[in-house]
């Protein structure tokens, strides 16, 4: 029993030997001598120019181009229907309803621009009134008749802020008579 106890000791130092052995061999403390670490020298960078690639510009985005839609509705004429009979020189003040179907709310630097026909004394710019998305606005136009009788016809159109038109365009259409009969009127009034 004892020759068998005396085996099994000679096996286990021999397995801590081993085990000793390797742990030595992964050991990171191993020490250089002077000469290897002399001759150790780490890599360096060596610095190189770096092309410098132009980044794209853009312009910041509108009101227009943050995902919404300008989108005019006309609804109907509120003053001075169409073939309305005036005399010459009289003031016609236009206003016509329509609404804000699109998804940008009108705000400034929305206009109605003078597109065809004769302007009939009005500024060819005129603000669009503000309005929200969704709602309805009465749009005016002051005009002064022409002098001359015939008919006369004054086309507008809306542009976003950034100038592209959008929206049904609205026109006047009048008369120019020399005199009025008992049942025409320059105007209409707000129903």
């Amino acid at each position: 029993m004892i020759g068998h106890q005396k085996a099994i000791r000679s096996f286990l130092y021999l397995w801590l030997l081993i085990i000793l052995l390797i742990a030595a061999g992964c050991s990171p403390n191993r020490s250089y001598s002077s000469k290897e670490e002399a001759s150790y020298r780490p890599p360096t960078l060596v610095p190189t120019s770096v092309p410098t690639v132009p980044t794209p510009t853009r312009s910041p985005k509108t009101t227009l181009e943050a995902e919404c839609s300008n989108v005019l509705r006309y609804l109907k004429d509120v003053t001075i229907p169409d073939g309305t009979k005036v005399t010459p020189g009289s003031t016609l003040d236009k206003r016509w309803r329509v609404e804000n179907s699109g998804t940008c709310n009108w705000s400034e630097g929305y206009t109605l621009r003078f597109i065809e026909g004769s302007e009939m004394g009005a500024n060819p710019t005129q603000a669009l009134y503000p309005a929200l998305s969704g709602n309805n606005a009465d749009l005016r136009i002051v005009f002064t008749a022409p002098a001359n009788t015939g008919m006369y016809q004054s086309k507008w159109q809306a542009f976003d802020p950034e100038g592209n038109p959008f929206g049904d365009p609205i026109y006047v259409e009048i008369e120019v008579v020399s005199q009025l009969d008992e049942n025409s009127t320059t105007e209409e009034t707000n129903p």
